[in-house]
């Protein structure tokens, strides 16, 4: 048995940052990984945000028909004398639409709301169809490229 012949290993001085240069790659990483993930989840809570603006639109367009006193949409032409409506072009959906995104959205300003009636007529069973769409800027900007972000409801007009 050796007694007590240890030699101590002498301090390299070039290891010494490791650890800190470790430290930092790292970080840069995982900073990269998280603006990936957040930049993705944005996009999608703004689809999601334009999917229920445009859902209310339609709920409110199919509760406001002809039969209604505040009705929205071109009327009905098939009636003698013509029903018409103090809203024709459906400017009272469009600012549904608006207000109830602007809850959620940082900015509305670029949103364009579509509110067309297929059959013609804002008479019960006729449809309604609100398109909604946005241009969606990225949330950190890193020169990734915008993009137009789209959501479209459709419903029969009930009243």
């Amino acid at each position: 048995m050796s007694t007590g012949n240890h030699r101590r290993l002498p301090f390299r001085k070039r290891d010494s940052g490791q650890a800190a240069v470790e430290f930092g790659l790292m970080v840069v990483f995982l900073m990269l990984l998280l603006v990936g993930f957040i930049e993705p989840v944005m996009l999608i809570y703004s689809y999601n945000v334009l999917a229920d603006s445009a859902k209310e639109g339609v709920r409110y367009a199919i509760v406001h028909g002809i039969g209604s006193t505040n009705c929205s949409g071109p009327g009905d032409n098939t009636t003698t004398p013509a029903t018409t409506c103090p809203d024709a072009p459906g400017a009272n959906v469009q600012s549904k639409v608006t207000r109830y995104a602007l809850y959620s959205l940082h900015s509305t300003a670029g949103m364009g709301v579509n509110v067309t009636y297929p059959d013609t007529s804002s008479r019960p069973p006729s449809r309604v169809r609100v398109v909604v769409s946005y241009q969606y800027r990225p949330f950190f900007g890193l020169g990734w490229p915008s993009v137009i972000v789209r959501a479209a409801a459709e419903g029969r007009i009930m009243f």
